[in-house]
């Protein structure tokens, strides 16, 4: 069995590029599934991500403010770690 990955509301919030306010407005609303740990939210990030999709302007911060603005940066040289090595092979390295 998959353990879970659980994120902490600010966690979710700085990787999705909305306000911790947001994630806590989605958890009242019942979209963000989580457990309560010592106190604390444990949100799933299947559902955040879920979630994310889901909402145009949540999906559109995760794009500018958060994780989605550095995907450009992250070009795999690797050829053992590609996706598609043969990507690799009709692009020029940069």
């Amino acid at each position: 069995m998959q353990t879970p990955v659980r994120l902490s509301v600010s966690e979710a919030a700085k990787l999705f590029g909305v306000s911790p306010r947001t994630i806590r407005r989605a958890l009242a609303d019942g979209d963000i599934t989580y457990i309560v740990v010592q106190g604390r939210y444990k949100l799933n990030f299947e559902s955040l991500l879920k979630w994310s999709q889901e909402t145009t302007t949540v999906r559109n911060k995760l794009a500018k403010s958060g994780i989605g603005q550095f995907v450009d940066r992250w070009k795999i040289k690797n050829r053992l770690y590609s996706p598609n090595p043969e990507a690799l092979k009709s692009k020029p390295d940069a």
